[in-house]
């Protein structure tokens, strides 16, 4: 049985739809109105092998943080759905990606404690971009939605877009591995508690 998502938000400030497929093959078909957030969102989608489409609407006029921060709202609202009760799943996961000159490692643990560790280098800011800020706001608000522990450490770099790319693409891998279905856990939790 394939586990899928859907999820809906509807505010003053924005207005978007999630439609999430766990066990896909990295297909995106999306409409997100920022364009480098569209970018790191494909990137994401095609490292975890999700099917993922969204369509996505906000105050763009005002600015791109409450679309940035009500898409991670939703996103992860639509992981946890997916994931139902979390049986059989390997919880964990990890990985380090390269580009170019950066390099950013992602742990995470899909455990129902939402808590977000990040750590960029500070490098000048780039307004009219999106920016570092941007992705935190992204990240905090999926693993709220999501429950999911999440640690990103950008271990060096220099460039913006490649940080960010890395970071989305580690995300992605990691993703896909913490929630592989492990046969040896058929129909159990990976905790000790017996619930995540």
């Amino acid at each position: 049985m394939r586990r899928k998502a859907e999820v809906y938000r509807k505010t003053k400030e924005t207005q978007i739809e999630v439609v999430l497929d766990l066990d896909g093959s990295g297909k995106a078909d999306l409409q997100i109105p920022i364009g480098f957030l569209s970018h790191l969102v494909s990137a994401l989608t095609q490292h975890s092998l999700f099917d993922l489409k969204v369509r996505a609407k906000g105050d763009l006029e005002v600015d791109t943080h409450h679309l940035t921060e009500d898409l991670g709202l939703v996103l992860g609202e639509a992981l946890a759905k997916a994931l139902k009760e979390k049986e059989g799943i390997a919880r964990f996961g990890f990985a380090s990606i390269p580009m170019d000159e950066a390099l950013v490692e992602t742990s995470l643990d899909i455990c129902g404690r939402p808590a977000l560790f990040l750590q960029l280098p500070k490098l000048p800011r780039q307004r009219g971009y999106f920016e570092f800020a941007d992705a935190q706001e992204f990240l905090k608000s999926f693993v709220k939605t999501s429950g999911i522990t999440l640690h990103c450490e950008c271990r060096h770099g220099q460039n913006h877009h490649h940080i960010l790319e890395a970071l989305f693409k580690s995300l992605g891998r990691a993703l896909k591995v913490a929630v592989s279905i492990d046969p040896r856990l058929k129909g159990t939790i990976p905790s000790t508690k017996g619930r995540l």
